[in-house]
C-alpha cells in the first residue's frame, strides 16, 4: 500500500487553478497516474514522475540530514496537536 502524498500538491494545482489532466500534461504524465497519486493510491509514482509534477507546480525538493529536523512521524504528531 502507497502512503499518501503530501496535501500540499493538491492544494498547490487547486490554488493556481490547473486541473489535473494540464499538470499531468506538462508533466508528461497521464492525467489518471497523477489522480491515483494525489489520492495515494499510486502503485508506483517514480522520481523522475514527482519531480516533473513538482516542477509543474512550483515545488522543490529540499534534503536535510536525518536527525536535523525531526522525523516524518514527529512532525505529524506536531502537525495533529496544532
Amino acid at each position: 500500500m502507497s502512503r499518501s502524498p503530501p496535501p500540499e500538491m493538491a492544494a498547490r494545482r487547486q490554488a493556481l487553478h490547473l486541473r489535473q489532466k494540464a499538470v499531468a500534461y506538462q508533466a508528461g504524465v497521464t492525467p489518471e497516474s497523477l489522480s491515483r497519486f494525489e489520492r495515494g493510491r499510486a502503485s508506483e509514482f517514480g522520481s523522475r514522475k514527482l519531480l516533473a509534477v513538482l516542477a509543474v507546480l512550483g515545488f522543490e525538493l529540499e534534503f536535510t540530514e536525518s536527525g536535523q529536523s525531526g522525523s516524518l512521524d514527529e512532525l505529524r504528531r506536531e502537525r495533529a496537536k496544532s
